[in-house]
């Protein structure tokens, strides 16, 4: 997702310096307009803002705070944005070490997709000081749709929000995987459930978007498995910190893990809909 918003920082006028482990993700960028910086302490020590977009907690760890990352030369009064989805506890600590060196740190996951990313209509649930906030919304609004672009607390309420998201998305698509099932084993045509059910108050994003990838068993990665698997360890550990009862996610959970262990990791999350179909002795 980062190559996509990365471009349309570009075509909003930025002008980025950038660095990735994926040398042709770099490569792309750089033909657009960035250019190549040679670490992430090397973006530090150019850049006024840094924006972190990576797969999991250790990643934005090591980018920010380990040898040759962004602390070792971030510049004072400048604001560090992370976008990856991690634990909220560890955002919080990273945001004090930023703050040390006399910049700030906001967290800033998204929603919506590799497609958000490509049509910068992204939603962005934003985390931390009010003022960085403030000054960073035309970088945000390049990349997100302005009217989803949320501060919703202090440091890590953004990761908060991110697994919230990511609690209802999996209800949402157990749910419609289910209803599919029972549609398919009854002999009802599914497609004509979906068409009927997005007229009413079933109707939803998951629906509309996952349930069609679901009835045309197309599971190319929009949001691939091994990370919606990922953000649900983090909703169990965030559930347990707080002494929250998350039943139903643990359901999600399950069935996320059956799919990766199938092989599945890779696919888009929506194929959760084929460990029901399968449970339900159907195949998709």
């Amino acid at each position: 997702m980062g190559k996509p918003m990365a471009t349309n920082l570009i075509k909003a006028g930025h002008q980025l310096v950038v660095h990735s482990r994926s040398r042709g993700a770099v490569d792309e960028v750089v033909a657009a307009g960035a250019v190549a910086g040679t670490s992430p302490a090397d973006v530090a020590r150019q850049a006024t803002v840094v924006i972190t977009m990576l797969p999991d907690t250790p990643d934005v760890q090591a980018v920010l705070s380990g040898p040759d990352g962004v602390l070792a030369a971030i510049q004072k009064d400048a604001v560090v944005i992370d976008m990856s989805s991690i634990s909220p506890a560890v955002t919080k600590g990273l945001a004090a070490l930023v703050a040390e060196k006399g910049a700030t740190m906001l967290d800033a996951p998204v929603s919506g997709g590799e497609i958000g990313a490509i049509n910068a209509s992204l939603s962005i649930m934003v985390g931390g000081d009010e003022a960085a906030f403030t000054r960073v919304q035309p970088i945000l609004a390049a990349m997100g749709n302005s009217e989803r672009i949320v501060r919703i607390g202090e440091s890590g309420a953004g990761q908060i929000c991110k697994i919230c998201n990511q609690i209802a998305i999996g209800g949402a698509l157990a749910g419609v995987s289910e209803a599919f099932a029972l549609a398919k084993k009854a002999g009802v045509n599914a497609s004509l459930v979906r068409q009927a059910l997005l007229g009413g108050f079933a109707a939803s994003r998951v629906l509309e978007v996952h349930g069609e990838r679901m009835l045309n068993a197309n599971y190319k990665p929009g949001f691939r498995t091994k990370l919606y698997q990922k953000d649900l360890r983090l909703a169990n550990e965030a559930a347990a910190a707080n002494s929250v009862a998350i039943p139903a996610t643990a359901i999600v959970t399950q069935l996320v893990n059956a799919l990766v262990a199938q092989g599945g990791a890779d696919l888009d999350y929506s194929a959760i809909g084929t460990v029901i179909g399968a449970m339900s002795g159907e195949n998709w």
